[in-house]
């Protein structure tokens, strides 16, 4: 049977996945990009995240230039019109091959007979883009964030709440973290100079390097030996408040995919971490990371809710809670989240929190640090959950992470700067 090797039309498929099924983009977009050639893979990603980075500008387009919906089985076409849309408005692609490759889609997907369609809309688009553009710059859709989620951080941010929705629609920057163990962050760099690329330090956190350009991992001196991690700045920053020692006993509690865990290993080498994920499937990469560093935890998948179930009535002197969240603060990362959250997902997941945070503590030792984290940027998942834990909890103590009116530390997406995240941290007294 041929192969499916029609860009454009599995582009429309992934989207399609995603907002029909509830997929998330990186469990469906590996699997699609198995079936073309390893140069195309790079455009089927950017055609991908773009889609669902400005969905719904696309969305209001085709709807706008088609006299009735695609609906059931002819949903695809719909997601292929999208494709199309976006090369034309936000890629290089010259427009004729754009529209040629489109087009030619409709055949990959089985739906030969409506190539003509498709054809007729993207030229119409084309013909009309400005007006078009101009009625659309001034609908609620713009903002390319679903109606709810700019209402919650309109009401969270009133000074910030556009900026934090434009920095949500760029591409995201590539943070590395340099393994101190190996060099220091300056020697990195300059191998990473030598290697004919740039990067920038950070400020706050001494291991993040941002890249000038993103690069395939392999490009990266010394990744393969461990030298070099991805991972985004303001996850690092953890570190800053956690401070791990050596010969301490460490709950790295959702670890997966496992950055933290060997962050914890480079700053405290000789430390005895648990890394815990309810989820049996992300821990493999818990496995590959530590693996690849040359690292060794004890692994374990448990609930955060119970944690006698994986760890008896141990104890720790320092626990690491980045708690399940909403995933706000990585939009641009993420793009297929804004779509597949909804308003009501946000009381329930404050509710585990607060359920994960009150049964940890309770295996933190007394004199001990707990650093919550999310990479959420609403205040129901973060300085509030903080606030309503220590008004319940009389041995916990705010520590260095804003003030009792306003407890942690919120990180807000920009542009060069880390994804959205909060900490804060507690000392059990």
């Amino acid at each position: 049977m041929k192969k499916n090797t029609n860009l454009r039309s599995l582009a429309a498929l992934a989207v399609e996945q995603v907002l029909e099924q509830g997929q998330s983009l990186s469990n469906v977009l590996p699997a699609m990009q198995q079936k073309v050639a390893d140069k195309d893979r790079a455009l089927l990603q950017e055609l991908s995240f773009g889609v669902l980075r400005t969905l719904s500008q696309l969305d209001w387009l085709v709807n706008k230039l088609m006299a009735r919906p695609m609906t059931g089985k002819q949903r695809t076409v719909h997601y292929l019109i999208m494709v199309g849309f976006y090369q034309l408005l936000h890629t290089r692609i010259p427009p004729h091959a754009a529209l040629a490759e489109t087009v030619e889609g409709a055949v990959a997907i089985k739906r030969p007979q409506l190539k003509g369609l498709i054809n007729g809309v993207l030229r119409q688009f084309q013909r009309n883009q400005e007006a078009l553009l101009e009625e659309f710059a001034a609908t609620e859709s713009r903002f390319l964030h679903p109606a709810w989620l700019v209402k919650r951080i309109k009401k969270a941010y009133p000074q910030q709440w556009q900026s934090i929705l434009d920095a949500n629609n760029l591409r995201p920057p590539m943070w590395l973290r340099v393994n101190r163990n190996h060099h220091s962050r300056d020697e990195w760099l300059a191998l990473l100079e030598q290697a004919g690329m740039k990067g920038f330090g950070h400020d706050a956190y001494p291991d993040a390097v941002r890249l000038e350009t993103p690069a395939p991992v392999h490009a990266l001196p010394g990744f393969e030996e461990g030298w070099v991690t991805v991972q985004d700045a303001s996850a690092q920053g953890c570190m800053n408040y956690l401070l791990p020692k050596n010969g301490e006993a460490i709950l790295d509690l959702c670890a997966a995919p496992g950055g933290k865990t060997t962050h914890i290993l480079e700053v405290a080498p000789e430390a005895s971490v648990m890394a815990v994920d309810v989820d049996e499937q992300r821990l493999s990469r818990v496995y590959e990371n530590l693996k690849r560093l040359g690292m060794k935890a004890d692994v374990k998948q448990g609930d955060g809710r119970y944690p006698s179930q994986w760890c008896g009535e141990q104890q720790f002197d320092r626990i690491l809670l980045d708690a399940p969240c909403s995933a706000t603060g990585v939009i641009r990362r993420h793009p297929d989240i804004k779509w597949l959250r909804r308003d009501r997902d946000i009381a329930d997941l404050a509710q585990l929190q607060s359920e994960i945070l009150d049964a940890t503590w309770a295996h933190l030792k007394t004199g001990g640090t707990l650093v919550y984290a999310t990479c959420s940027i609403l205040p129901e998942e973060n300085c509030e959950q903080i606030s309503a834990f220590l008004k319940r909890t009389p041995d916990a103590a705010l520590h260095e992470t804003g003030s009792v009116e306003r407890p942690g530390v919120q990180n807000l997406p920009a542009a060069d700067e880390g994804d959205g995240f909060f900490y804060a941290k507690l000392i059990k007294q």
